[in-house]
């Protein structure tokens, strides 16, 4: 996370500044060891990774910064579905991270493509995580 500039006539007529304003986010599951298999294998790629373990609770990031936590459910109902969207260096790095959630037997939403009704170098690919959420690997620089 962090400031992306973008330059889209969708957002203003220049470059803007979109600064971060989420410091982290964390998701119960209905089978946290599942999830960290899945979260372990789709966010290698994408540079971030396990930084704090704390055996039922796990903290994804960079090191000493996790930002995207996995935990068991508490409420005792099922999850309602959420949209995450991780950040990728560039384009490649999308396509490792669709590639690993296909190989962990993630059903897959929309293959990786531009998406220019976001912005003209929009690039996202999305699947499902094991609790059913929408999960998306991001790239907002061009080619």
């Amino acid at each position: 996370m962090g400031i992306l500039n973008v330059s889209n006539a969708a957002f203003t007529t220049g470059p803007v500044m979109i600064a971060s304003v989420l410091d982290h986010l964390s998701i119960q599951c209905a089978d946290p060891p599942a999830s960290a298999a899945y979260y372990d294998a789709v966010l290698a790629p994408l540079g971030g990774g396990r930084v704090m373990d704390l055996g039922n609770v796990i903290g994804y990031g960079l090191p000493q910064r996790p930002r995207f936590w996995i935990g068991p459910l508490t409420s005792g109902e099922p999850n309602r579905e959420v949209h995450i969207a991780f950040q990728a260096p560039d384009r490649a790095a999308v396509r490792a991270f669709f590639a690993a959630a296909v190989e962990s037997g993630a059903p897959v939403l929309h293959e990786p493509r531009v998406w220019p009704e976001y912005h003209p170098t929009y690039y996202g690919g999305f699947v499902r995580d094991p609790d059913g959420n929408n999960v998306e690997a991001v790239c907002h620089a061009p080619e």
